[in-house]
């Protein structure tokens, strides 16, 4: 099969990270036809029904049906390529027979090997089956653990139609913020800010324990980048940052974290 032919559905519940996505296929693929983009697992296997590509790209981590749900659906009648910000679940889906995988940020380079192996398999024309009895575990694990597959590693955070993919080792701090939290990190070692969605409580459960600790209730402070701390009046204290203006209250009851530091 020559490169002209070669059809492709992106599904991903981000629009932002789904766009990006088809704009790095472009660059590194240009024949490559995507003819379809789906917000969800659900609607990847409509898509793929209707259009029967032969690739899927598909997010493991999306609302109601997962990729790796719709993976079991579509089967070996395409060739399935996994994008997610967690590794481990690509990796053990690979190692059973899927064709690959990208992790959340895409890398270009990364995503230039996973295109090479691409072409070469569209040629042979026939899709290697898929474990079907590993799909069901990986799917059943997904909704187990509601998505998480160890620390948190990167948050997200849009803006004027520009989506950041932040580090979380590059935070400093979260803050919470009404209905949003801000999230302050280094950006090529400039501080930055950014607000998001997401609750603050959702976040601690979702951070490396030990590394980012509560020192308020509404102030999450990651524990590299204290430069030191100041003890104050009533049992409370001030976190003091490197590289930053920003002074951290330490309410009494968190006042613990720091006593053997």
């Amino acid at each position: 099969m020559s490169g002209p032919q070669a059809t492709a559905i992106v599904a991903d519940d981000e629009p932002l990270l789904r766009e990006e996505l088809i704009a790095l296929l472009a660059r590194a693929w240009p024949q490559l036809q995507v003819v379809a983009q789906a917000r969800n697992g659900r609607e990847a296997v409509e898509l793929f029904d209707a259009h029967t590509p032969d690739i899927c790209f598909l997010d493991v981590h999306m609302p109601g049906m997962t990729g790796i749900e719709a993976a079991q659906k579509i089967g070996n009648r395409a060739h399935l390529v996994f994008v997610t910000a967690f590794e481990r679940y690509a990796l053990e889906a690979f190692e059973q027979g899927a064709h690959d995988y990208v992790v959340k940020p895409v890398d270009a380079a990364r995503l230039a090997t996973t295109v090479a192996r691409l072409k070469e398999r569209v040629r042979a024309a026939t899709p290697s089956p898929v474990s079907d009895e590993v799909l069901r575990a990986l799917a059943a694990r997904l909704r187990g653990e509601s998505g998480g597959a160890g620390p948190l590693r990167w948050i997200r955070a849009s803006s004027r139609g520009t989506l950041r993919m932040i580090p979380v080792d590059d935070i400093d701090f979260l803050k919470s913020d009404e209905k949003y939290t801000l999230v302050a990190w280094r950006d090529e070692g400039q501080a930055a800010e950014a607000l998001i969605s997401t609750p603050l409580k959702q976040l601690i459960s979702e951070l490396d324990s030990a590394h980012f600790v509560q020192i308020h209730r509404s102030v999450v402070v990651n524990l590299r980048s204290v430069r030191h701390v100041m003890r104050g009046e009533n049992e409370t204290a001030t976190v003091h940052l490197k590289g930053r203006d920003e002074q951290l209250p330490v309410s009494r009851s968190y006042l613990h974290v720091f006593r053997q530091m």
